[in-house]
């Protein structure tokens, strides 16, 4: 009888270890494809425009020809540096770039800078009328920017403060709402701004 003891093998197997795994970050260094060797990338920062911009409005008009309709679009934009300066312009074009590119340059060509108070606000009250749209601004003395709608977005990008704005009118059109807060607060411009009155709906029919 063989009273000899089977022989086991004793050769252990080598412990995984996760620094031999591939792209492991435990090998006290480099991750897959040598992370630590490659260069960092470029950061490419967009340049600040000019001016703070504001779409006012954007829409699709068609103009039927005698080969049919032609379709474009019709863009407001307002700028303003929020420093007292104001600009507002419409453009049209096949497409949006083009469009917004024809507005800005109308913006830019109209603008214009406001006479205002120390604290950014306005020494009058002022009104103004375009088409159905009646706007009226008024300082208020302290209790903030009072306003809504797109005569918000106006004096906010012309940094006027502490002013109360209605629109005393039921047009929701936002194009003419913008349009007579530009003219409300042309009445009130610094020497040296444009003195013709600008031409807003140059590109653009009057809604």
């Amino acid at each position: 009888m063989d009273t000899q003891t089977p022989k086991t093998n004793t050769t252990a197997k080598p412990a995984y270890s996760p620094s031999k795994g591939r792209g492991s970050t435990f090998s006290g260094g480099a991750s897959r494809g040598g992370g630590e060797h490659r260069k960092p990338r470029a950061s490419f920062e967009r340049p600040k425009p000019e001016f703070d911009q504001k779409m006012v409005s954007i829409r699709r008009v068609t103009r039927v020809v005698s080969g049919g309709r032609r379709m474009s679009f019709a863009v407001a934009l307002a700028i303003g540096d929020k420093k007292g300066s104001l600009g507002l312009g419409t453009g049209k074009g096949n497409d949006t770039a083009l469009a917004i590119a024809k507005a800005l340059r109308v913006a830019k060509k109209n603008m214009f800078r406001i006479k205002t108070t120390k604290e950014m606000s306005i020494p009058v009250d002022v009104f103004a009328k375009f088409a159905s749209s009646t706007v009226a601004i008024m300082p208020n003395r302290g209790k903030g920017l009072v306003a809504g709608s797109t005569v918000r977005e106006m004096l906010t990008l012309a940094g006027i403060k502490n002013v109360t704005a209605k629109i005393n009118s039921g047009s929701k059109n936002k194009l003419n709402n913008a349009r007579a807060t530009y003219y409300a607060l042309y009445q009130i411009r610094t020497k040296g701004s444009i003195k013709a009155k600008p031409v807003l709906a140059d590109e653009v029919e009057k809604e």
